[in-house]
């Protein structure tokens, strides 16, 4: 016997029949990886590390990596994979704090509204490159303005030399010098109008883009994890084989080593610096995708045993390793732009869309056969899109099916996966006007900001302190025939919270009104956005109250401890898996939705036929490796 298989038998594919499995552990791992590693591994965290002291950046981050990120990454994949549920269901262990799954689906969906609206730009690029020559090479076009200068003349043979005679006169006769690829963006691409409150039109080709985005979407997730889990194994390794094709061109050219050295050059005097180690703690704790509602979601599809200790680290390593390779390949590319410009690296570099979508498109014009760069690049942007986007939705879909939890809705699951996908284009349709921009960085930086450190925080204090630190540590055991390392007890206690609330005060303290360029938004944005935040927070104490209110007891503390009580119905979600403590005879938990999984569906619809007398007496417990076990009613 293996595992518990009887020999011979054929062994299910899925532990959870209803819910449904991974199909194997690479699948998993592939789509956490997609969704941990997105667009800001690569326009962030170059950006963050050369501004925060180059290489010296590198030691607080992998600090924060080591102390926050994987703990908090294997304190959620260990969450939801104990009890098989999204980010509502999980709430079981402590119903009064069932508002941070809330919060977590609202801060999803300001993210996958705005993220996919991201997608569809670099789908607008990438069919943009499909042609002999980029759209934003020179300024001859009606949409470029007086002040355009373009590093490329058209009207002559540009070779080295001479390039950069061309860049000299440019930047002389040119007070503050605009790019081609700059005019394309703002006055093409954006047709940008002059502040938020003016929407003008919608700019149909953007449209188009996020309509096509949305589809792939959801024919990617029209099974759920079954169709994602087959998509991930190109979503998920393509970006670094475009990644790798990219550094093999980026290192060979003229400057590259120039911005490579201004990239990891250490300046040791910031090390000491409170904003460096808050940059480095906060780039850490967004880009895993903490407090999302991903990772429980994903993690609720794995079996039960599954070794979730060891995915963490594999994921969260691979995460950081993959913004750092990204630098190299960025700023090779920065580095042969300035080389050209002859200015320096910092002129260049910039981060978030401005150098997704200008400064790196202009270096890309300088490449030989630019369109087919040009393309490589702009894909690899909507696979690190998609790979995220697929859980975002995910996420929102699993928290509906596995709140409402009929058989009904399970079957029409990609029912609600396609509402959900309507819903979200509808939603970002705003996104797409002259103003959509606007919006954009005004939900990016809002919606998903302080909110998720709070969220993360209260979650952490939920399950170590009103939970017990000692219940979870039997929980994490039972699951994976192991308790949590001690490092990681420590962690979870004191270490990952400290860190949270130094994050928290850090947001706080360096926090600085969003501006887009030159342009400052309005007071009433920034209310706006701050209400955008706290719409996911607010969800907390509300539903704290409402549970207190409908809690038993004559008194308030007597509502407050019952409403903290785990459910009668926590723990394992199948029969088979609840022991120790789960398996006491007569205990309530088995009263509440236990998954009673039936070896033959045929046999047992035949069974229907006969006297209820002859059925009474035995039922089939399915396990997780196929094998079967009769049992008697009364157990």
């Amino acid at each position: 016997m293996l595992n518990g298989a009887i020999p011979g038998e054929m062994v299910k594919k899925d532990e959870n029949l209803k819910r449904g499995n991974w199909s194997n552990q690479i699948e998993f791992i592939l789509t956490s990886v997609g969704y941990a590693v997105g667009l800001g591994n690569v326009w962030r965290f170059p950006y963050l590390c050369y501004r925060n002291g180059g290489g010296a950046f590198m030691f607080p981050y992998i600090i924060m990596l080591v102390f926050c990120g994987i703990p908090l990454f294997f304190l959620e994949l260990s969450f939801g994979q104990f009890t098989s549920q999204g980010c509502l269901g999980v709430w079981r262990v402590n119903p009064m704090f069932k508002g941070v799954g809330y919060g977590m689906m609202v801060v999803s969906t300001y993210i996958g509204i705005y993220y996919n609206v991201v997608i569809s730009i670099a789908f607008y690029y990438f069919f943009s490159s499909m042609t002999t020559l980029l759209p934003w090479t020179y300024c001859t076009n009606e949409w470029n303005r007086e002040d355009c200068s373009s590093m490329l003349d058209p009207n002559r043979t540009a070779n080295i030399s001479d390039l950069s005679q061309n860049i000299s006169t440019l930047l002389n006769q040119t007070g503050k010098r605009t790019s081609p690829s700059e005019e394309y963006w703002n006055y093409y691409v954006l047709k940008l109008s002059d502040g938020i409150g003016n929407f003008g039109e919608v700019r149909l080709p953007l449209l188009g883009c996020l309509f096509v985005a949305w589809v792939v979407v959801f024919l990617c997730l029209i099974k759920g994890v079954k169709s994602s889990g087959k998509v991930v194994y190109f979503t998920a390794t393509f970006p670094y084989v475009v990644l790798t094709i990219l550094f093999i061109r980026g290192i060979t050219l003229d400057g590259a080593v120039t911005g490579i050295k201004y990239y990891l050059t250490p300046q040791w005097d910031k090390i000491l610096d409170a904003k460096v180690w808050g940059d480095a703690a906060s780039q850490i704790f967004y880009s895993l995708g903490c407090a999302w509602g991903g990772l429980i979601t994903m993690a609720s599809y794995n079996k039960f045993h599954n070794n979730c200790y060891r995915d963490s680290i594999i994921i969260s390593i691979t995460n950081c390793a993959t913004s750092i390779y990204a630098g190299f390949v960025i700023f090779s590319i920065l580095g042969f732009m300035a080389a050209h410009l002859g200015v320096d690296v910092s002129k260049v570099a910039d981060h978030g869309p401005g150098l997704a979508f200008v400064a790196y498109p202009e270096a890309l014009t300088l490449l030989p056969i630019s369109p087919f760069w040009s393309l490589l690049f702009f894909f690899m942007l909507i696979l690190l899109g998609l790979g995220t986007q697929f859980c975002l939705l995910e996420t929102l879909v699993t928290a509906v099916v596995d709140e409402i939890g009929s058989d009904w809705i399970r079957r029409k699951k990609s029912l609600v996966t396609l509402t959900v996908a309507i819903v979200g284009f509808l939603l970002g349709i705003p996104l797409t006007t002259q103003a959509g921009i606007y919006w954009l960085l005004l939900m990016d930086n809002y919606a998903a900001s302080f909110s998720l450190v709070v969220i993360s925080c209260i979650m952490c204090i939920a399950i170590m302190y009103i939970y017990g630190h000692n219940n979870y540590f039997q929980d994490v055991q039972m699951m994976l025939g192991f308790p949590p390392p001690m490092f990681f007890q420590i962690c979870w206690r004191f270490v990952s919270p400290s860190i949270i609330f130094f994050i928290l005060v850090f947001t706080v303290v360096q926090y600085k009104p969003i501006s887009y360029n030159d342009y400052v938004y309005p007071s009433w944005a920034i209310t706006l956005g701050i209400l955008m935040a706290l719409s996911s927070v607010i969800c907390i104490p509300v539903y704290a109250i409402w549970k207190i209110c409908t809690s038993e007891g004559s008194t308030f503390w007597e509502r407050v401890k019952n409403a903290n009580k785990p459910s009668k119905d926590w723990g394992p979600s199948l029969l088979e898996h609840r022991t120790d403590r789960y398996a006491t005879v007569g205990s309530p938990s088995y009263e509440f939705n236990l998954e009673i999984q039936q070896l033959n569906p045929d046999k047992e619809r035949e069974k229907e036929q006969l006297p209820t007398e002859n059925i009474e007496h035995n039922f089939t417990i399915q396990g997780s490796n196929g094998s079967a076990r009769t049992q008697e009613p009364n157990v």
